[in-house]
């Protein structure tokens, strides 16, 4: 029974299906998301979009798409309620070491790639779309390994970014629960993080310190401060742009490698893009490329 009028109602609410989103409504928010955050929601994902919004509707008790775009769009609310709704729907699952051929090729190129890597004044990563921080802190460990292996002592520091402020609160936070940990040998698992609770465990301070997150929007590379890095990793991100919007992000990728750099993307996340600054590595199982030293070769 409800303690509530008010209660009752919100009760009710919850169970009430929502109406089938329009054709009109759907691009009404397909050119919100794209002005906004460059996504690409084709029409195969409507049933994605309506799904999220509507989850997120009865939450709130928003009675109708048109109110909730009114919501999102517009008043004094409206950015708080923005960041929760592009949360919803960014926000992927992910875990360390994901994927295992990418990470394997960072820490081939630290220890051999010429000029060494590592004894570079610094080594700095980039994860780009880096969610709730599983990638950027398992590139600060394969940093640590590679120099561990060469028996160097080096400066090395890794920034995640990301456009959803709750992602990057969970990121910095650093706590997370064993399923996002099962791709990492039980070694790892012992030198990186510190078990809280039986399901629970925090990324240790000496690796956690060497990582910091920011929030930047992929739209917005031409003024994100990150430049001469050594390494950039970005995948799982450029599958919700569009073609010609993937090229564009990647060519500001490219200008911030420092020369000799590695870029790194996700497998068929872009298949007909060329930078004369970049060299594709051969490989058959990774997406990767090195910047040039020279300009002109």
């Amino acid at each position: 029974m409800a303690n509530s009028d008010g209660q009752q109602t919100e009760g009710l609410w919850s169970l009430k299906s929502l109406p089938q989103m329009d054709d009109k409504e759907f691009i009404r928010w397909q050119d919100l998301l794209e002005k906004r955050t460059g996504m690409n929601l084709p029409v195969e994902r409507k049933v994605f979009l309506q799904t999220s919004l509507g989850i997120r509707m009865r939450e709130i008790g928003c009675p109708s798409y048109q109110a909730y775009f009114d919501m999102v769009a517009k008043g004094a609310k409206a950015m708080v309620e923005w960041t929760v709704l592009v949360d919803r729907l960014t926000v992927q699952e992910t875990r360390f070491y994901r994927d295992e051929d990418a990470f394997n090729l960072v820490k081939d190129y630290l220890c051999t790639r010429p000029p060494h890597a590592l004894t570079q004044k610094s080594i700095e990563a980039w994860s780009v779309g880096c969610s709730t921080g599983e990638e950027p802190y398992t590139l600060a460990m394969i940093i640590e390994e590679a120099l561990e292996a060469e028996k160097l002592k080096g400066y090395y520091g890794v920034t995640g970014t990301d456009i959803s402020i709750p992602a990057l609160a969970k990121a910095r936070a650093a706590v997370y629960p064993a399923r996002k940990l099962v791709t990492l040998n039980q070694e790892r698992k012992d030198k990186y993080f510190n078990q809280l609770t039986g399901n629970e465990f925090a990324v240790v301070p000496r690796l956690k310190e060497r990582v910091c997150f920011s929030r930047v929007n992929v739209l917005e590379l031409k003024d994100a401060p990150m430049h001469g890095m050594t390494v950039i990793f970005c995948q799982n991100l450029l599958i919700y742009f569009k073609r010609w919007r993937r090229k564009e992000i990647l060519n500001r990728l490219a200008e911030r490698l420092v020369p000799g750099g590695l870029l790194v993307l996700g497998q068929g996340e872009i298949v007909d893009w060329h930078n004369p600054l970049l060299e594709r590595i051969p490989s058959d199982n990774t997406l990767a490329f090195i910047r040039h030293n020279e300009r002109d070769n």
